[in-house]
Parts: C-alpha cells; sequence; structure tokens
C-alpha cells in the first residue's frame, strides 16, 4: 500500500527532511531550466517568434524566376475539388522540430523532417518563404526554365534550410488525411527533392519547354522522380499550432478534358518592384480591398500583367 503524506513538510513527522529537500530541489530545477530557456512556453514562444519573423522576397525587374530567389509559393485557389481560398506553402513545425547547440550558444533551427501545409495567410515570413536551388550545377543569378530540375529550400538561420521532397507513397508513408502522396520537408538534398515546373496550359505545353518561367504566373509544380504535381486540398484540413490549414500532397488532378485541375496550379510570388516591403500577390489585394466600385474579387489570372484576384 503506497504511503499517503497527511502532514505538510511543516510538521516534522516521518520523513520529513527528504520531504523539504525535494521541494527545494524541485524548485531549483525550475529556476535553472527556466534561466536557460527550457521551459515549454519559452520554447513556444521562441518557435512562434523566430518562424513568423517577417521575410523580404525577391525583386523580379525582368518579370523572370531565376535560381537563388527568395519567393512564396501561392497556390491559386478554385473550387474544383470544394470552394478554396488562395494559401501558401507553409512550414508545420513543433518543438521537436526546433534544435540548438546549448554549447556553442548557437541560436535555433529547424530540424527534419518537417510537415507542410496550406495556409491561408500570404504574408511573407520566414514559415512560407523558400528559396530557389539549383540540382544540376546551374549557377545563382541564372533563369529557371520550363523542365528544368530545380530544389526548393527553407531559408538559412531558423529556416535550418531543409528541402522540400516526395517520394511514392506506401502503407507507412503517405498523406495523414486524404493517404495520398507525402511531402515534406528534409535535411538532406537528394533525387526526392528534385522538382520542375511545367506550363499550365496542356496546348502549349510543348511549345514553352525551355523557356524563361515567369514570376506570379499559373504554372504546375511536378516532382521529377513520381511525375505528381504539388496540390493543395480543400477538402481534407489539418489542424496545425497554426491553425486550420489545407492538406498539401503530391497528385495530379485532371478534369474531364484531361488538364490539371486548379488544386495543381502554383505561383511564384515575389516582391513589388514599387513596395518592396509587399509582394505583389499583397499588393493586388489591398487594390481589390479599396476598389469604390464593390465589385468581385477578379479570379488569378494567367498574365503577370492582369490582376490576380
Amino acid at each position: 500500500m503506497a504511503t499517503v503524506r497527511t502532514y505538510s513538510p511543516s510538521v516534522r513527522v516521518g520523513n520529513w527532511r527528504e520531504d523539504v529537500s525535494l521541494d527545494e530541489d524541485s524548485l531549483k530545477d525550475f529556476l535553472h531550466r527556466k534561466d536557460r530557456g527550457e521551459l515549454t512556453l519559452q520554447k513556444t514562444t521562441v518557435l512562434r517568434q523566430n518562424i513568423l519573423k517577417p521575410m523580404k522576397l525577391s525583386v523580379s525587374r525582368d518579370g523572370f524566376l531565376r535560381f537563388g530567389d527568395t519567393i512564396t509559393l501561392v497556390n491559386s485557389g478554385g473550387t474544383s475539388l470544394g470552394l478554396r481560398d488562395p494559401c501558401s506553402l507553409s512550414i508545420i513545425a513543433d518543438l521537436s522540430n526546433m534544435c540548438s547547440h546549448p554549447q556553442t550558444n548557437s541560436d535555433p533551427y529547424l530540424q527534419g523532417p518537417c510537415q507542410v501545409g496550406g495556409a491561408n495567410s500570404l504574408k511573407s515570413c520566414v514559415r512560407n518563404t523558400f528559396v530557389i536551388t539549383c540540382v544540376d550545377g546551374t549557377p545563382d543569378g541564372d533563369v529557371l526554365r520550363y523542365d528544368q530540375s530545380f530544389g526548393l529550400r527553407t531559408t538559412s538561420g531558423f529556416g535550418g534550410e531543409l528541402y522540400l521532397a516526395s517520394d511514392h507513397r506506401t502503407f507507412q508513408k503517405c498523406a495523414k488525411k486524404s493517404r495520398l502522396q507525402e511531402v515534406s520537408l528534409v535535411e538532406q538534398c537528394d533525387f526526392q527533392c528534385w522538382w520542375r515546373v511545367v506550363y499550365f496550359d496542356p496546348q502549349e505545353r510543348l511549345e514553352h519547354e525551355g523557356y524563361p518561367v515567369q514570376v506570379n504566373c499559373k504554372v504546375l509544380i511536378s516532382h521529377c522522380k513520381t511525375n505528381q504535381c504539388l496540390a493543395a486540398l480543400a477538402n481534407h484540413v489539418l489542424w496545425t499550432p497554426f491553425g486550420k490549414e489545407y492538406e498539401l500532397t503530391a497528385h495530379t488532378f485532371l478534369d474531364s478534358h484531361k488538364a490539371e485541375q486548379d488544386s495543381n496550379h502554383w505561383l511564384f510570388v515575389t516582391a513589388d518592384p514599387g513596395h518592396e516591403g509587399q509582394s505583389l500577390l499583397q499588393q493586388q489585394q489591398v487594390s481589390t480591398i479599396t476598389n469604390e466600385n464593390g465589385s468581385h474579387p477578379k479570379a488569378i489570372t494567367d498574365t503577370p500583367g492582369e490582376s490576380e484576384r
């Protein structure tokens, strides 16, 4: 039978000295962890402050996407698989993904593998900002072309430089809700991290092979190994530490005309040259909200010169 403690430590009955020592040790351990920032509340605050830190996107002067550019990957939204607002490719991280080196007193950073989701917030931050990375030796600054392989990684620093990866689905490894091909962020860049940009219109796809990729235009992001396109699912919602978000997967959804549906349509969003603190998509959203005519927002178009909302 377990011993029931019927007296407080101030009453010197039984093993009172042992009880006092245990309470003192618990308080010292709590204060020590608080000074080192190891409490759960402190770690959660550090995670949110760092992952939601604003980031500056690259400015494309000629309208073309280049290796080394910092962008936000945005799904255009639509109604093919349910009503869906535009969403951005975002990191889903918790305390288990945050790492640091106490010996060197280094800043915390994210370690893989990490999940990804489609967040409705389009404001550029560490969580939804990615860098176009070469995988075939192409130097930074060169134009990315259709059907050319590239990698998509998170930013340096707290982002941890993780790479977007995918692989064939199995019974043990697949998307949580839809059970389709999983998409995640990993630390090592291999063939599973290779992607290519495909022109969204099947009738003009062949003519655009080898042409430079334009920013802020609808494209398809195809996985090189599995030949499946990145997709945002409106009918599968994930509960994350940052709220409800769409599940992202690598799967090509075709309509009756054998064309990819809008769940596979993505935009490489860059900063507005006139307002470098905002992306072009945010600037167009502000223009739509402040429109005095009160007209309905337009759908995101396929050309960079037209309004996207």
